[in-house]
């Protein structure tokens, strides 16, 4: 980094790394991960918003549905640049130029394969005519167009010299963003980088064009490969959210970005992403294609900041560079790096409960430590509800400031879902019965809850996870609610999956009102010693 000291603005002289989220195509093209086209305008808005310099919002030739998708998005999107994807056949460029027409700034993306298994068993043709379809479809192209990228596909497991003449022959007929891709991610990073410099070097004009990484995944080497690209030139990488992707998935952009961001000095680049975003764009993306994240998934995963070793739980209370090297919340991700089980000490559990306004002495400390180690042999994971109804029964005082007393749901085919529910409140110990319905039964009882605990957050979101099998099998329900741009999420675990789900709300409405009133007692003792 250096300084201009005559505008005293701080000018970087790391590279631009162009982030290309291939997510509505390649992604889309996961088995089962198929949308709308509404759904995928509402996605592009956000990758817009996650701030991603190119989009490749589908296949226009494929349907109806995806060249209006592609269509909408290149007229609305005016800010980024919008990519017409299309196999090196006519009818293809033509269906990706009419769908991009009105976008701001435009490419069209051509691939075909270029490795002797594609060509021998997959197209059936020989070099020669693959490299006059690829000379004359750029040639096609560049009618329409300005910027034409080309990829040929399974570049890493082709003929490195045959590679360099099909780059050189499309350069030729107009292409400016070259493509090196690892269809099959088999390539090491090493090799990858190498093809990189060999393509560079090797093809005439070779110096005069933008190189692209598009990594797959089968060997865990995505990121690791695309680094490796970007180490020897590459300027763009195509990324989708989650790793979303064919077999194993793509290069994760989250991973990438937080990669290059967290060691930008080393890798000598960075990218516009805009950070705050990453955490909300990964959870559309999941829901969108009902793809759960891996708990372990660097980044956007449950467990990815979150530390359940005493030793680990103690180091970040103190300093949280002790065991993080990235900060979750400048992602969005809500700060909950505590997790507590069998391995958590005193010193968490204490400061958990101070969160909620709970304060114990050095006995009742102990009381409620020696049954949360019991606790969490049986449950693995202790959640926030639990603690709180651990801490009430060590001091002998009610904490929840509700109580989910009984519940009964009414279920059939031919009609709504009816659910009643009796609900106890802490201070007056007033029991009240609500009914609600829905058409569904967590719908009904959700219904019946808000009526019945009267604060004003947005029910965010419903996570349902297994948690064993057979007839005693055991559900995990996470429900997040929304307050003043504050998430709370309550964690609970049944035999019975919607008393699971009802309990989980109730804990996460506790959770917020116990962190209000915690706030408030902090404020006026921070008001007194300053009087």
């Amino acid at each position: 980094m250096t300084i201009n000291h005559s505008s005293n603005q701080v000018k970087s002289e790391n590279r631009i790394i162009r982030i290309f989220d291939t997510t509505l195509r390649d992604g889309e093209q996961s088995p089962g991960a198929t949308l709308r086209p509404e759904q995928k305008i509402i996605l592009a808005r956000q990758l817009a918003k996650l701030g991603v310099d190119i989009i490749e919002p589908g296949f226009p030739i494929s349907s109806p549905g995806e060249f209006a998708a592609v269509q909408q998005i290149s007229r609305e999107l005016q800010g980024v640049e919008i990519v017409g994807f299309a196999r090196a056949i006519k009818g293809d460029i033509d269906a990706a130029v009419r769908s991009t027409m009105d976008a701001a700034r435009r490419r069209l993306h051509l691939f075909i394969s270029s490795s002797d298994i594609h060509l021998d068993f997959q197209l059936k043709k020989s070099r020669d005519q693959v490299l006059a379809i690829a000379r004359e479809m750029v040639a096609y192209g560049k009618q329409f167009v300005d910027e034409i990228e080309f990829s040929p596909m399974d570049a890493s497991r082709s003929g490195r010299d045959f590679v360099i003449e099909m780059v050189e022959a499309v350069i030729a007929e107009g292409a400016t963003v070259i493509n090196l891709p690892d269809t099959l991610g088999y390539a090491l990073p090493e090799e990858y980088g190498e093809l990189f410099r060999s393509v560079r070097a090797g093809a005439r004009g070779g110096d005069k064009v933008q190189y692209s990484a598009h990594c797959h995944n089968d060997l865990g080497l995505a990121v690791a490969n695309s680094l490796a690209a970007i180490n020897a030139g590459a300027t763009q990488v195509e990324v989708t959210i989650n790793g979303i992707g064919e077999r194993a998935g793509n290069c994760s952009l989250e991973e990438l970005v937080m990669a290059i961001e967290t060691r930008k000095s080393a890798i000598g680049a960075e990218t516009g992403i805009v950070m705050s975003e990453i955490y909300e764009t990964s959870r559309m993306v999941s829901r969108a294609m009902n793809f759960p994240i891996a708990y372990n998934k660097p980044i956007v995963g449950r467990n990815a900041f979150q530390h359940e070793s005493g030793i680990h739980q103690d180091g970040l209370l103190k300093n949280r560079n002790t065991y993080e090297i990235m900060d979750p919340e400048a992602m969005g991700i809500p700060r909950s790096m505590i997790v507590l089980g069998k391995h958590s000490g005193r010193h968490a559990i204490k400061h958990r409960l101070a969160e909620f306004g709970i304060e114990l002495n050095d006995d009742q400390l102990l009381d409620v430590y020696n049954r949360f180690i019991e606790k969490a042999d049986e449950m693995k994971i202790v959640p926030d509800d639990v603690l709180v109804r651990l801490a009430s029964e060590s001091t002998a005082i009610q904490h929840d400031p509700y109580t989910l007393v009984d519940l009964q749901v009414l279920a059939g085919t031919q009609r709504s879902r009816i659910a009643s529910v009796t609900v106890r409140e802490r201070d007056s110990q007033e029991e009240r019965t609500l009914t609600g319905a829905g058409t569904g039964p967590l719908e009904a009882v959700i219904h019946c809850l808000q009526q019945a605990i009267p604060v004003a957050a947005e029910f965010e979101d419903l996570e349902l996870h297994s948690l064993s099998t057979g007839e005693d099998a055991r559900g995990e329900a996470i429900v997040s609610i929304v307050h003043n741009n504050q998430r709370y999420s309550g964690t609970a675990v049944h035999n019975d999956i919607i008393l699971a789900a009802a309990e989980a709300y109730v804990s996460a409405c506790n959770q917020l009102l116990m962190s209000k009133q915690a706030a408030v007692s902090e404020t006026l003792v921070g008001q007194k010693k300053s009087s």
